[in-house]
């Protein structure tokens, strides 16, 4: 077949027969010379590469192409034969990720078309080759409207197209990573919920928030930030779910869509090797950095139907996850929403509690193992808030890392401290926290000389406290800060040992005095596992073969104390000899020159106990019940409420905001019911449990209830009462168990 034959198809005449068969005939002869005119100008077309001629016989297979296009495969394909949807394959402008309908799709239909872009098949490994047509086609009938193939023209677009699909790239992905930026993303968030919503489907929405890069970009600077970015990005790809899209929505922002998947037993899982995998050592130009990651997911259509909705849910579960503590990660509960709220209050007020007189620094001792005698004072800040009273250090100093205020902060408790030690009789050391974020202002040596030279304390009884994460950054900065301070003549006690990314080339490096090791340690070292006394001991020899002091944190139990001190550790901070007590407690305690402290405390360090004390539904046949939840554990829980309930019943329990849990009953007496769970529960990543899967609000809305995110409270309540047929009467009878349940947690909670 050939351009005369396109030519017919599109309604031409059939060249062979034009004829003039006389002068006489002026209109046909002018008509003639037309036609021939016209199928002159279709082969020109064709050679000319302004357009190229394709058709197909009934089956779809290619029985023509210009020679031109012939020519962009390799000579030893044949393509003419083939099936269209083998030859070229549908493209979208949005890159590869292509929601254009397949040309199988458009060819079996039957569909005409227009300027659709397509790429040829075959060129997939070599991107710099490949090629982009746009192609048009109508169907061919024949006298009965019998379909006899495709006929269609095609233009080479490869050189503007590529430019285009290269600026398009730039505005839907980041240049630094590859990955989609926040535009793209905000696009693929709604795309998707509102396919899902359609389909009834879910999507859960992953953000992640880098932990101490702006210390790692500040030491190291810019370029090596970005090459972290880039390497972060590079891990978040080998590890994120299949199907997931990651993008970089800003600074050290990430984010994911991860399509259909809503358990969140297996989204813990996968954030727990995000945060895995962020966590271990970079190779920054030679250098190691260390940084960690938070984790905030929320689910929909469970947190949210909107993008808006579910991104601010995400961000709230993210928000937490770095108030918790960071490195872990967090599901948005409705609670949340007061949580920040109250996290945004307390930065309010934090930027004025200086300025209005309300923070005070308290002092802990540092007592000796050997005599009891106290050696020096740790300074702790304390703040009592005109309304919320006092506001926990746990709670506030985060916030004033995040909000910027540590350093405000930090020079305050530097001052503070100078002066008020300043004023203790004899050469009693006062050791002050240096946050990392203040270790690396230039002028954290200034601020010292200040404090000291406005109180007049000596150099020799100031102590910075640091952390490990100081380590994190630069080697080389640190080594230089640690220089200009041990020039000062302070001392230096590294604070913490072992819970952070220390190396011990750092310790031999760096002018430490004092080891501080962390209580986590110590609570460990008096109980069953050798494990833990053993990780004590080899701190304290350490420490002892480098000539540093060592300090056991958080002794509370005489146990404990037993321990250290038979561990040749050679001080001792904790609740066991006082708790933080302000400057003129210090000085009533100095001035009485009652320099012994004695140990009070429990014989014995007993494991943090919590009990629980909520209402939750339960659901028999159809009949709802209310009852307390005394107990719960992964695989069952302890309720009281429900009278006789036989063993071997099956109850179905509402925990609230969706999430509904089968059990079957073990153990009943009087009120009290223990169950086993069908499905075990799974980690919050608050320290808590939660299902795995919750009721969908799709669900919901076939009793009635509106089409709207998971809502606090117990939705079983609602279905229940839409289930039931009023032909059943309840098995049990419910008892209020609240008044007990109240004295009892006030009970356990004054022990």
């Amino acid at each position: 077949m050939g351009v005369r034959e396109i030519w017919k198809g599109f309604g031409g005449k059939d060249a062979d027969s034009i004829r003039v068969p006389d002068a006489e005939a002026a209109v046909a002869r002018i008509s003639t010379l037309s036609d021939r005119q016209r199928l002159e100008l279709l082969e020109d077309c064709e050679q000319s590469d302004l357009a190229w001629f394709w058709s197909t016989d009934a089956k779809c297979r290619l029985n023509y192409l210009s020679a031109k296009a012939l020519a962009q495969f390799a000579p030893e394909r044949a393509v003419i034969g083939e099936a269209v949807s083998k030859v070229l394959q549908t493209v979208n402008e949005d890159e590869d990720h292509s929601e254009a309908k397949p040309i199988a799709f458009l060819l079996s239909s039957r569909s005409s078309f227009t300027e659709l872009v397509v790429r040829l098949h075959g060129d997939d490994a070599d991107e710099s080759a490949r090629r982009w047509w746009q192609i048009t086609g109508r169907p061919q009938f024949d006298a009965r409207r019998e379909f006899i193939g495709y006929r269609g023209t095609a233009k080479d677009i490869t050189s503007t197209y590529a430019d285009k699909r290269k600026t398009s790239r730039m505005a839907a992905f980041d240049a630094l990573t590859g990955l989609s930026n926040r535009h793209r993303m905000s696009q693929r968030l709604t795309n998707a919920l509102r396919a899902n919503e359609h389909e009834k489907r879910s999507c859960a929405l992953i953000m992640l928030d880098l932990d101490r890069f702006k210390q790692v970009n500040d030491s190291l600077g810019h370029p090596a930030g970005d090459e972290l970015l880039r390497q972060v990005s590079q891990r978040l790809q080998r590890v994120a779910p299949g199907g997931a899209e990651i993008g970089r929505i800003g600074g050290d922002e990430f984010q994911l869509i991860v399509p259909d998947l809503d358990d969140r037993g297996k989204l813990g899982d996968y954030a727990n090797r995000m945060i895995q995998m962020i966590s271990q050592p970079y190779s920054i130009e030679g250098r190691r950095a260390i940084i960690g990651t938070s984790v905030g997911i929320a689910i929909a259509p469970y947190d949210g139907l909107e993008s808006t909705e579910l991104v601010k849910a995400a961000d709230l579960a993210l928000y937490a996850a770095k108030g918790g503590g960071r490195g872990q990660f967090r599901f948005y509960s409705n609670d949340l929403k007061e949580t920040a709220e109250d996290r945004r209050e307390i930065e309010e007020d934090l930027r004025d509690a200086i300025d209005k007189d309300q923070l005070r620094m308290h002092y802990q001792p540092q007592v000796c193992t050997k005599a009891n005698h106290v050696l020096g004072f740790e300074s702790l800040m304390r703040w009592e808030h005109p309304v919320r009273g006092p506001v926990s250090p746990g709670v506030f100093i985060p916030i004033a890392e995040d909000s910027n205020l540590i350093d405000k902060l930090g020079e305050w408790a530097l001052m503070q401290s100078c002066l008020d030690a300043a004023s203790w009789p004899g050469e009693l050391p006062v050791s002050v926290n240096v946050s990392a974020r203040q270790f690396l202002n230039e002028d954290l040596p200034d601020i010292v000389k200040k404090a000291l030279k406005n109180s007049g304390l000596p150099p020799s009884r100031l102590e910075l406290e640091i952390t490990e994460s100081v380590f994190v950054g630069d080697v080389g900065s640190a080594s230089d800060m640690f220089a200009k301070l041990y020039n000062l003549g302070v001392k230096l006690a590294l604070d913490d040992f072992g819970t952070g990314y220390s190396s011990l080339s750092y310790l031999r490096k760096a002018p430490f005095s004092k080891l501080k090791i962390d209580q986590s340690f110590v609570n460990g070292c008096s109980s069953d596992d050798a494990s833990g006394l053993a990780i004590v001991q080899a701190i304290a020899n350490l420490a002892s073969a480098m000539n540093m002091t060592t300090v056991a944190e958080g002794v509370e139990a005489m146990d404990q104390l037993k321990t250290v001190g038979e561990l040749n550790i050679d001080l001792v901070q904790g609740f066991i000899f006082s708790r933080a007590v302000p400057q003129e407690e210090v000085m009533r305690k100095l001035e009485s020159q009652e320099l012994v402290y004695e140990p009070i405390g429990p014989a014995t360090m007993r494991a943090e106990r919590r009990t629980l004390y909520r209402r939750v539904g339960v659901v028999h046949e159809d009949h709802h019940y209310s009852a307390m939840l005394r107990d719960l554990s992964r695989t069952g829980a302890r309720i009281e409420g429900l009278v006789d309930v036989p063993i071997g019943t099956e109850l179905v329990i509402d925990l609230g905001e969706g999430q509904i849990v089968v059990g079957k009953v073990r153990r009943s007496q009087d009120a009290t019911q223990g169950l086993q769970f069908e499905t075990p529960l799974v980690s919050d990543g608050a320290g808590g449990l939660c299902t795995r899967h919750r009721v969908s609000p799709y669900m919901l809305t076939s009793v009635g209830m509106p089409l709207q995110a998971l809502q606090s409270g117990h939705h079983l309540a609602a279905a229940a009462a839409g289930a039931n047929s009023g032909n059943t009467r309840p098995r049990f009878m419910q008892v209020d168990v609240s008044g007990s349940a109240s004295r009892a947690g006030r009970d356990a909670y004054s022990g």
